[in-house]
């Protein structure tokens, strides 16, 4: 059994946090949501948590289970049940920045194809269904502000090319003094030594894509006979239980459940269930803000200007690359013969955040120090045209992510000795990079929990837990570590 409280572990996810923009259209299916009064006694399945991997893990579980042509059909029906300590898709995944774009280069080119695939399954996904979550497809923009980080970034993408030529083909860098593109045409400021433009990148609305699935899923498997569905938020997991032949107790504050398997979709708050995670994935706080377009960029100034790209600022104040700030516009809307929105949606700032944000689990406050820095600095580091050295925020909030101590999720079945068991799966430790790996991840640990032999996802090797590879990573400099850490290595 693992501890409710155990040193150097994750805590719950406090009760309250602050307000993101991401949930200022709530679903209304979603908030309060209990399918039923009280936790059934027994399920097939429980799944821990209700962010982007939860979704897609369920979803590919009941879908399954309905024989539905795009998962495979499976033989037996499941009991799915969601448990979710605050509302629906609170955590990290309603918390982000709005990106999905893949990493090109600085990793073997494997695991680029994998984000790729993790990205193409998305956007086919989301049109499919037509699902109303802002998907726009754009373009990905690093921009460097320092020289050596820069020309590193410049060698890992040659070596890519190499490896892989037509990765080499969706990456474009941009030096000073080129002319087509030039770094102008990027919409970066002064303060920038280069960039790389990368196809394909998208901006979205993380939680409405999230909201969308667990609303269909309540919709379409309302029949025991088809596989049942139950969502019960505010019922956070307090410790999990294992029994003979496979079988789990997962406790809550509300009572238990039996289940024949238990997926752990948790991510920073891995290691309050699995304590021998601690120091696998730990929990950092990054922080976001909704900025206000200034005038001289606003449509109803006649001076209208947009920035279509993902991008992500590499170097800036002397900030690492594990410390990177990152931006995407939301679309301009007309409201009243008036155009609206089109908000820059502004993160990172975690190197002016009291201890770097690592190790704190704590959500419901904002660093004040990075608010003022992301307030300030996107007039460095994109050209806004604008004269004031402050920009007006209208949400400011922070996030939970999950850093993994080898900087990759853990994706599987948990051995005994990790304190899991036959039946305990965990998918979990994305560190800041979800969006680009969750859904595949998702897909193929749900295709484990059915028993299929083969999945049709190929997960990186080095993404499935083991005990071998805990140990490998425990020979890494720890997490909380890593920030302080010369950005002599591969960003």
């Amino acid at each position: 059994m693992t501890q409710t409280e155990h040193e150097g572990c994750a805590p719950l996810p406090t009760p309250a946090s602050t307000a993101s923009f991401w949930h200022k259209e709530p679903s209304k299916t979603l908030l309060n949501h209990r399918t039923t009064k009280d936790l059934p006694p027994v399920v097939d399945v429980v799944v821990v948590g209700s962010g982007i991997v939860g979704a897609f893990a369920a979803w590919r579980l009941l879908q399954d289970a309905k024989g539905d042509e795009m998962s495979g059909g499976c033989a037996k029906a499941q009991s799915v049940l969601m448990l979710e300590a605050r509302e629906a898709c609170w955590g990290a995944t309603g918390r982000n920045g709005g990106h999905c774009q893949p990493k090109l280069f600085g990793q073997p080119p494997h695991i680029s194809r994998f984000e790729l695939e993790n990205y193409t399954f998305l956007k086919s996904f989301v049109k499919e269904n037509n699902i109303p979550c802002d998907w726009q497809t754009v373009e990905g923009c690093k921009a460097f502000y320092s020289k050596a980080m820069f020309d590193m970034a410049i060698s890992d993408t040659e070596t890519s090319a190499k490896l892989d030529p037509e990765l080499g083909k969706l990456m474009t860098p941009i030096n000073p003094g080129d002319t087509n593109p030039s770094l102008k045409d990027v919409r970066l400021g002064d303060a920038s030594v280069g960039a790389l433009v990368q196809k394909p990148a998208a901006s979205l609305w993380p939680y409405k894509l999230v909201a969308w699935m667990l609303e269909q899923l309540l919709e379409r498997n309302c029949s025991s006979s088809e596989g049942c569905f139950n969502l019960q938020t505010k019922t956070p997991v307090t410790h999990i239980q294992g029994l003979t032949h496979g079988r789990w107790i997962v406790h809550t504050d509300r009572g238990m459940v039996t289940a024949n398997k238990v997926l752990l979709a948790t991510n920073a708050y891995t290691s309050h269930l699995l304590p021998h995670f601690g120091d696998l994935i730990v929990p950092v706080r990054g922080q976001m803000s909704s900025l206000i377009p200034p005038p001289s960029i606003s449509p109803n100034t006649g001076k209208p200007l947009s920035y279509t790209n993902s991008y992500g600022f590499l170097g800036n104040k002397s900030q690492n690359s594990n410390q990177d700030d990152y931006l995407v516009q939301r679309p301009f809307r007309e409201v009243d013969g008036k155009l609206s929105g089109g908000e820059l949606m502004f993160g990172g700032g975690r190197g002016q955040a009291t201890i770097l944000g690592m190790g704190v689990a704590d959500d419901t406050t904002i660093d004040e120090a990075v608010a003022h820095y992301l307030r300030t600095e996107l007039n460095t580091e994109l050209d806004l045209h604008n004269d004031s050295t402050e920009l007006k925020a209208s949400y400011e909030w922070t996030g939970i992510m999950g850093f993994s101590r080898d900087g990759r999720p853990w994706c599987g079945e948990v051995p005994t000795g990790m304190g899991g068991g036959e039946g305990l799966f965990v998918c979990a430790g994305f560190t800041g990079h979800g969006m680009p790996t969750t859904s595949l991840s998702a897909k193929y640990v749900a295709d484990l929990m059915t028993g299929k032999k083969s999945s049709d996802v190929k997960l990186p090797e080095e993404y499935i837990v083991s005990q071998s590879r805990a140990a490998i990573a425990r020979t890494y400099v720890e997490v909380v570590m890593v920030d302080l850490q010369p950005d002599d290595y591969h960003c």
